[in-house]
Parts: structure tokens; C-alpha cells; sequence
């Protein structure tokens, strides 16, 4: 009876799980979805609380100290973590459960090593995948972090030949996997020991040469990873609960993973060898030789205030001088003045998936603002204006007609297309891919320098100034 208890509230678990996933597809629903899959979690861990276990007693003070040290982290994480910073948090969050497969996959095989447990060749497969596939889930998501931090400089990581480097790794690594299962059921220690060292070298090696640009498409793999292993760590165990979430974020991240390669018309061999940019010289002096025109937040403030459709396209640049909410008022003013005031989303825009949407969320921007690419190009041709804050490679024309360009191909947000467009910069300095934009040169782009929530502040001021 009990048994059959546990397993029905696995069943229900696994359908929260599943709810809450679709409804995250869409931001209507999203927060619905998460505190469902949130249910659905807690109805899994207090069913597996009750779950026996042959020849062994449950140990509810660890449980309950490790589930209350890990709730305290978690919600201070919550609480304290700046939205600019959700990547970041994702990304070590991420690696954390890449980790928690590890130390699970290394207590069993160690005990199979000393021959405390026995075990088949197919559960040594499992244990061994799950080792190494979140040994590199974890090491690769903390280095993750510390590029999105800016603790890691790329240059000082990524070696010369890398990609050739991890080639050999992997060879290395999975040979060495071969050796270990065909030793037997008994595999040695210490074979065990340099198998998650090498794995562990190889998350660090894989996601060094990986630019900036690119994090979000990271972020999803190694999420995917994270499920895989999770999925693994159920098949040892064989806890349905753990397979069924393991294979939902897997799967998850493995489309999402597809998802954002085709919006950067890119596949994901080209992300992971990091050649992004490589042909960016040609750009750049076609760049050097051009004169971009200027514009005052006075003049930028007439012009959206008398416009009828203002369209904002946020980027990284908005996260990092922490912009969001002065967006939303300039949103606010505009909208009271009959302004329609929507924002542009391009699927890699930030650097995790669905950044941007997160950052506006967080200034209470309505979700019907937000349009996807498509929409948001179907709409520009009657834009009056348009403001590009912070954004540089996803409205990059060089997509369109420039076959040297690294992002040529790549789907874009046709800004050009607007009456006019005003882009909020810091500085020339290409984006992330290493390229110059030519919309900035544009006839119909003017530029707005300095610290975006600066500016947008002044600009904020100089529309006050009008509707007295």
C-alpha cells in the first residue's frame, strides 16, 4: 500500500512537472508553470521521505538538515541575486545539480570498486555516464559563471589549438571510459578517481573557448546535461521521479539548445569550436571609415513624444547598467501621451535564454508589450521610432548583406526598416561577436552615448519637461 502511495504521488509530480513546463512556454503563464512544477517537486521529495529502503534505515535528521541548509541558500539566492544577475545564478545552480549526479554516481561506483555492492554491466553504463556527463555539466556551468561574472577573461583561458585540445580530451576521455567498463564489474579505484578528474578537466576545457555571444546556447546544453545525468542518477536508484524530471530537462534543453543555434542560423558544432567572430577585420575598418550622426536626449525626447508607435529593442547593455525599470517609466510617460510603446525580443538577446523577458517582467512591463522577432518585424515598417538599448549583434544588417560577416544568416530584428532608429551605446566598441554594426552608420540611426540608465534618466526628464 505504501509503495503504491509513493508511486501515485510520483504520477502527480510527474504531471505538475509536465503542466508547468508548458505553461513556461509562454510568460502569460509562466509564473502559473513554475509554482505548479513547484508543487509537483515537493510532492515528490515527501513521498520519497516515506519510500523504504531494504536493509537500511532512513536518516531523517540529515535529510531535514541537508533540506534545510539547501532551502536557507536558496531563498537567500532568491531574495538577494539582482535579476541582471539571473544568468549567473542559473549557471551555478545548474552546475550544482551537475554536481549532486557526480557525488551520487562516485559513492556508487567506490562501493562497487571495494566490492560492498555488486552490480551488472549495465548498471556500471549508467554509473559511468552519469559520472562524467555531470562532471562536465558542473565544472562547465562554474565556468560559465565566472565568464558571466567577469571573473574569467576568455583570452586567458582558451589555449592556442583548443578545439583540437578538447578533441583530444574527449578521445582521451571516452577511451578511458571504454577501459574502465570493459575491466569488469570491479572497476579499480584510482581508475575511477582519474576518470572524474579528466571529466571534470574536460567541462572547463569544452565551454573555455566559448564566447560571450554564445552563453545562452551554452547555458541550455549544459542544462541539458544536468537532466541527462539526473535521468541517470534515477536509473541507478530507479526512482521514476528522478528520470521522468531528468529526461523533462534534458529534452527541454536539448530543444531549447536547437531552438537558439537556428536563431543565430548557426549549428551547434559551429558554437561549440567558439570560431564566432573570427572574420570580424574587414567589418571593422569598413566601420573605422565611417562617421556615425548624434542626437540629444532633447531632440530624441520631441521625437518620441509626438511619435504614435515607439518600439524598444532591449540587449545585454540594458542588464548591465540595470535599465529595466527607467524603461518602464519612460514606458509609462509616453503611453499617458498616446504613445503605443512595445519591445522587441530577439531569442538570444542577454545571455541566458529568455533574458530579456525576465529583466522586463521584473519592471512590470505587460506581457502583450512583448513581441517575438517575427512580430516585432512584421510591425517595423509603421514603427516611428525605435530605440536599441544596449543591443548590438541581433540588429546587425551585416546579416542580411554581408557574406564575410560572422553573423551573416543569422536572423536579425530589421530596426532599419523603422522611420527612425536611435541606438543608446556606451562607446563604438563592437558587441560580443566582434564585429562593427553598420546600422550604426545608418542614414536613419543616430546615437545616443553613454550609460544607458543615464541617459535614459535624462531623457525621462526632458518628456516631463514637454507635458508641462
Amino acid at each position: 500500500m505504501l509503495i503504491t502511495t509513493v508511486n501515485i504521488s510520483y504520477l502527480l509530480g510527474a504531471i505538475a512537472f509536465a503542466i508547468g513546463l508548458k505553461q513556461m512556454s509562454t510568460p502569460a503563464t509562466a509564473r502559473k508553470g513554475n509554482l505548479l512544477a513547484t508543487i509537483g517537486m515537493s510532492v515528490a521529495i515527501l513521498a520519497t521521505l516515506f519510500l523504504p529502503i531494504d536493509g537500511a534505515d532512513n536518516n531523517y535528521a540529515w535529510i531535514m538538515g541537508a533540506m534545510t541548509l539547501g532551502g536557507i541558500i536558496g531563498y537567500i539566492s532568491a531574495i538577494k541575486i539582482e535579476m541582471t544577475a539571473m544568468p549567473q545564478m542559473v549557471s551555478v545552480f545548474n552546475g550544482l545539480g551537475g554536481a549532486c549526479a557526480v557525488v551520487l554516481a562516485y559513492t556508487e561506483l567506490s562501493h562497487v570498486s571495494l566490492g560492498r555492492i555488486t552490480a551488472s554491466q549495465a548498471q556500471l553504463l549508467i554509473l559511468l555516464l552519469t559520472l562524467l556527463i555531470g562532471a562536465v555539466a558542473f565544472t562547465g556551468s562554474m565556468l560559465a559563471y565566472g565568464k558571466l561574472q567577469g571573473l574569467v577573461d576568455d583570452r586567458k583561458v582558451t589555449l592556442p589549438k583548443h578545439n583540437l585540445i578538447n578533441a583530444v580530451i574527449l578521445a582521451f576521455l571516452l577511451g578511458l571510459a571504454t577501459f574502465v567498463f570493459l575491466s569488469g564489474t570491479q572497476p579499480g579505484l584510482v581508475w575511477i578517481s582519474t576518470l572524474l578528474a579528466v571529466s571534470l578537466l574536460y567541462g572547463l576545457s569544452f565551454v573555455a573557448p566559448i564566447g560571450g555571444a554564445d552563453m545562452p546556447v551554452v547555458i541550455s546544453l549544459l542544462n541539458a546535461f544536468t537532466g541527462l545525468s539526473a535521468a541517470a542518477a534515477g536509473l541507478i536508484y530507479e526512482n521514476n521521479i528522478m528520470m521522468v524530471g531528468g529526461i523533462l530537462v534534458g529534452s527541454a534543453g536539448i530543444i531549447l539548445t536547437v531552438v537558439m543555434c537556428k536563431a543565430m542560423n548557426r549549428s551547434l558544432t559551429n558554437v561549440l569550436v567558439g570560431g564566432f567572430g573570427e572574420n570580424h577585420t574587414k567589418n571593422k575598418e569598413k566601420g573605422d571609415k565611417q562617421v556615425a550622426k548624434e542626437i540629444t536626449c532633447a531632440d530624441l525626447a520631441v521625437q518620441l513624444y509626438y511619435s504614435n508607435t515607439v518600439m524598444v529593442v532591449p540587449g545585454y547593455g540594458l542588464a548591465v547598467a540595470q535599465a529595466q525599470k527607467v524603461v518602464k517609466r519612460m514606458d509609462n510617460l509616453l503611453s499617458a501621451n498616446g504613445v503605443d510603446v512595445t519591445y522587441a525580443i530577439h531569442p538570444v538577446a542577454g545571455r541566458m535564454p529568455g533574458h530579456m523577458n525576465v529583466l522586463l517582467a521584473e519592471a512590470d512591463v505587460p506581457y502583450p508589450k512583448l513581441l517575438d522577432m517575427e512580430d516585432a518585424n512584421e510591425a517595423m515598417a509603421n514603427t516611428d521610432m525605435v530605440i536599441v538599448i544596449g543591443a548590438n549583434d541581433v540588429v546587425n544588417p551585416a546579416a542580411y548583406d554581408d557574406p564575410s560577416s560572422p553573423v551573416y544568416g543569422m536572423p536579425v530584428i530589421n530596426v532599419w526598416e523603422a522611420k527612425n532608429v536611435v541606438v543608446l551605446k556606451r562607446s563604438m566598441n563592437p558587441g560580443y561577436a566582434g564585429i562593427q554594426n553598420q546600422l550604426f552608420f545608418h542614414h536613419k540611426t543616430r546615437m545616443l552615448f553613454g550609460d544607458a540608465k543615464t541617459s535614459l534618466e535624462e531623457l525621462n526628464d526632458e518628456i516631463k519637461t514637454l507635458e508641462g
